[in-house]
């Protein structure tokens, strides 16, 4: 069974959810875009964490039953087994989606709906360095855009065997959280040794 902490802050986001689901459907809210955008953005935030919480009740209830079963087919050996399995493999999946509500329910970084400036220079090790940063560029290049993020090289000092002596791209996400995936608000300075 969850914490009580925890099953109150989850009614209370499904609570907040259900009240931003309400406020989108407000025509005075539906007129004006950047308050509309707000609400949205705030729910959409929360709508992970409630669809969850809903997959956690639905699995209580059918714990419940799983086990009212087990009970009563004392007689029957082939359903109380195949019972026991499915309140084994409940408990389970219970047990997973209380961690998984855990980590969503902690506060985020403010930073993370930031976009970011990625600077990558070649450290000291010559011309391998330098092809290794330029490595880094096309590798965190290739990895923003499976993520659906807009990258842009703002600067570049090419080296002269390839690579980079230094590059910075600019990463924008696009309804995506950059920042918290990615934890590179700082430089980044590539080694070769």
């Amino acid at each position: 069974m969850a914490e009580q902490y925890l099953l109150e802050k989850l009614k209370s986001v499904e609570q907040t959810f259900n009240e931003l689901t309400r406020r989108l459907a407000d025509p005075d809210i539906a007129s004006n875009p950047d308050e509309y955008q707000e609400v949205a953005k705030a729910r959409s935030g929360l709508e992970e964490v409630v669809n969850t919480y809903e997959t956690w009740k639905t699995a209580q209830e059918e714990l419940i039953g799983a086990r009212q079963i087990a009970k009563e087919s004392q007689g029957d050996s082939e359903l109380h087994e195949m019972a026991a399995l499915e309140v084994k493999e409940l408990d389970q999946k219970i047990e997973e989606l209380e961690t998984r509500l855990k980590v969503l329910l902690l506060p985020r970084d403010p930073n993370d709906e930031k976009n970011i400036m990625l600077e990558i220079r070649a450290g000291t090790g010559g011309d391998e360095a330098s092809i290794w940063a330029g490595d880094l560029v096309r590798m965190y290049s290739r990895y923003a855009e499976t993520q659906g993020w807009n990258v842009k090289l703002i600067s570049e000092s090419l080296a002269e065997m390839g690579g980079f002596k230094e590059a910075v791209l600019e990463i924008k996400a696009i309804a995506f959280i950059v920042s918290s995936n990615l934890k590179l608000e700082c430089i980044v300075y590539s080694e070769y040794q």
